[in-house]
């Protein structure tokens, strides 16, 4: 089978990678630099291309929600992008197409569409993405990762699969607390994350208040490396002042892309502060790690909002609202947290509603299902 994956969000379009056998040729399209005007390459290429997938950047518009010096520029991209898609699914002559939303998808998926090549779409949140919702009249199949999404999309087309997670966490997660017997809150270990592309106000908040912090705790702080802020050098300098001791117990790294360098995070860390994208959520879910998170304030619908929302009703956390979130209240969450690390956890029986294994080969099954199709 021929599959062209649209990069958007990257999680899950690795675990399906991971599940698809070797005699499968994959084509990868993605972007190449993380932000609009910034050349810092992005992690999906550079996951990418380290696995020795071909990989094919499309230059498109990005669907920005605010006014900037790039919108106008941005907008004659649109035409760039579908022509783009066009020659690269013309030269591929891909059995399927598999998208994971995000801007690049449109173009490509009404490339697709016009040259009847299946297209099945994958939305992780627990509503609907404006690109997939745009995408849903074009494509084959809409998977979901939540019921919540069932309303926004045909029900004849929907398949209910889950969010794929990758193996080596859906393998080790144990959908429990850590023993507290095993816990020195004293020594407690804090994984801070802004996703793959580090977030600056997380960034700036975590350096506000480091020394405090490194009194009580240690911490694994993963910056990004996005030019225009420089975060990760600056912090560096910061903790290079530190006293030895402090310095012993600040770890910073700009990604944690190996598989077993993040399980190893995940499974030495008793506690999280991240922002809410719903990969990263699910990944918590099912590591069953206590988490702070501070949503982005404007993704779209208030897409990280609700995540957030999501992770405290289950009882695994507590959301921070950025525009609350001086120092002195960020503190106070953390040591309030620290403190009652051992009742933050999912009750087990609602866990068999959430989790979802396999999701990775039953997106498998339905892409050799539309490929049988055509």
């Amino acid at each position: 089978m021929k599959i062209i994956i649209i990069g958007g969000h990257l999680s899950p379009a690795l675990s399906v990678i991971e599940e698809l056998e070797s005699k499968n040729k994959i084509l990868f399209l993605g972007r190449k630099y993380t932000f609009e005007a910034d050349k810092t390459e992005s992690l999906e290429y550079k996951i990418i291309t380290d696995l020795k997938i071909p990989f094919s950047a499309i230059t498109t518009a990005r669907l920005q929600r605010k006014f900037t010096k790039h919108t106008v520029f941005s907008l004659f991209k649109f035409p760039i992008g579908f022509f783009q898609a066009l020659s690269i699914l013309h030269r591929f002559k891909p059995d399927v197409v598999l998208g994971f939303g995000g801007y690049l998808q449109i173009p490509v998926v009404f490339a697709s569409f016009i040259l009847n090549v299946p297209v099945v779409i994958h939305e992780q949140t627990l509503g609907a993405g404006f690109s997939n919702k745009i995408s849903s009249f074009f494509a084959k199949k809409i998977c979901i990762s939540w019921e919540t999404s069932q309303k926004f999309f045909p029900k004849r087309k929907t398949i209910l699969t889950g969010n794929p997670i990758r193996r080596e966490i859906v393998e080790n997660s144990k959908f429990q607390t850590p023993n507290p017997s095993t816990i020195d809150k004293k020594l407690l270990l804090i994984y801070v994350t802004g996703g793959s592309s580090g977030s600056h106000f997380i960034n700036i908040l975590i350096e506000g208040c480091l020394k405090k912090l490194l009194k009580d705790f240690r911490i694994i702080h993963q910056t990004g490396d996005a030019k225009e802020f420089d975060d990760f050098n600056r912090l560096n300098n910061l903790r290079n002042k530190l006293d030895d001791n402090l310095k012993a117990k600040y770890e910073l790294r700009k990604f944690i892309s190996s598989e077993n360098k993040l399980l190893k995070v995940y499974r030495e860390a008793q506690m999280a502060i991240s922002r809410a994208g719903i990969n990263t959520a699910t990944e918590l879910i099912y590591m069953q790690k206590p988490s702070i998170v501070i949503p982005i304030p404007f993704s779209q619908d208030d897409e990280q909002l609700n995540n957030a929302l999501y992770l405290k009703e289950i009882g695994l956390g507590e959301v921070l609202i950025q525009k609350d979130a001086a120092p002195e209240k960020f503190l106070e969450l953390i040591y309030f947290m620290a403190k009652n690390i051992n009742n933050y956890k999912v009750d087990k029986s609602k866990l068999q509603e959430i989790i979802k294994p396999n999701a990775a080969a039953e997106i498998i099954k339905i892409l050799e299902h539309e490929k049988k199709k055509k």
